[in-house]
């Protein structure tokens, strides 16, 4: 059931494709993306910072993406040029040319494949070996569901998603279009609630559910348990990096950045367009404003207002944690003054007595 395509673009085409300007030599063949260190002939790489220029003149690359602004000497490269305002944007649009329909598997139902009752599948849908899809569960067109993946009864799936190897997708999970799920995450996992009655911890049901919406990455390992009621909810364009917890309740807004290894606790929110950088933890039942950036390894204690940039444990204005930690370096420096003032104090103070 794979299927493969080899896809190739003339550099007159690609530059037609990403919008740039080329030096010539538009008749050359690209049929794939490189590194500038290990790009072959016909390859394509792209350079937007200076300090890789100087690495084009011993690349095999056949063309060069750079930007338009960018000091390069054209003529110690026998590659290609073409010159955009943005290589990073050159690059996305050029690797999605290169991928589009080249879906691994065909559409169909791998032969190993269970099958629930009532199960509504869209045009296209792939669903491959050992997977299995529970009673009920609605999976939109163009979906892939990769091998060994479990997805759990009245679970709805939308269009064009990728579901890679060994997702686990619990019971009545909304999962919206174009959402990319990587290997290991599972979604809707209960939430870690119990209550302490006479010394024992009793588990506390968590009967709600986990809704993803359209257009979210979510990346290996992480986890989203599904809320104790309503819903825990991922917003719109949000991407998660690996290793990321979210805990019940949880609302993250949209076109959030969580970065891997970072946590936020129940019932939290975090508000539209905001950053989480590696390994920061958000405590349970925090407020967080649009457009707030968070740094690595911060730990966020209380509400944060809109437009923020904070680090820190507790966190705090970056600025003012950034010089508070400066303060804390020089703290052997400052003793040693402090002592040295001491004694010249005590010096100061035993000529006056022998006055």
């Amino acid at each position: 059931m794979k299927q493969t395509t080899q896809k190739s673009f003339t550099v007159r085409q690609l530059c037609e494709l990403v919008g740039g300007q080329t030096n010539g030599k538009g008749d050359r063949l690209i049929t794939g993306i490189s590194g500038v260190e290990e790009a072959d002939e016909g390859d394509v790489t792209f350079i937007e910072q200076k300090r890789y220029a100087a690495m084009i003149k011993d690349s095999k690359a056949t063309a060069v993406v750079v930007r338009h602004d960018l000091q390069v000497d054209e003529e110690l490269s026998d590659a290609a040029f073409i010159r955009v305002d943005d290589p990073t944007r050159a690059f996305i649009i050029a690797a999605n040319a290169f991928n589009s329909g080249n879906s691994e598997f065909e559409p169909g139902i791998h032969d190993t494949a269970v099958i629930g009752e009532n199960v509504r599948l869209g045009s296209g849908v792939s669903i491959q070996a050992y997977a299995v899809i529970g009673d009920d569960v609605s999976i939109g067109s163009g979906t892939v569901i990769y091998p060994q993946v479990f997805v759990g009864r009245d679970t709805v799936i939308g269009e064009n998603c990728l579901i890679y190897p060994g997702v686990k997708i619990r019971e009545s999970i909304k999962i919206g279009n174009n959402v990319i799920i990587h290997s290991g995450a599972v979604i809707g996992s209960d939430g870690f609630g119990y209550a302490t009655i006479d010394g024992l911890h009793h588990k506390v049901p968590q009967i709600g559910t986990v809704q993803i919406d359209d257009d979210v990455e979510i990346g290996a390992n992480v986890t989203i348990d599904r809320a104790r009621f309503n819903k825990t909810f991922v917003g719109k364009g949000t991407k998660i990096d690996n290793l990321v917890m979210v805990a019940h309740n949880v609302r993250i807004g949209e076109r959030c950045l969580l970065v891997g290894q970072s946590g936020i606790a129940g019932s939290s929110r975090l508000g539209n367009n905001c950053v989480l950088a590696a390994s920061a933890g958000v405590s349970g039942h925090i407020e967080i404003g649009d457009n707030t950036i968070i740094g690595g390894k911060s730990g966020v204690t209380k509400n944060v207002p809109p437009n923020m940039v904070i680090s820190g444990f507790p966190a705090q204005e970056h600025d003012k944690q950034r010089r508070e930690h400066i303060y804390i370096r020089k703290l052997p420096e400052f003793c040693a003054r402090i002592k040295d003032l001491e004694e010249r104090l005590s010096q100061l103070e035993k000529t006056a007595k022998n006055r």
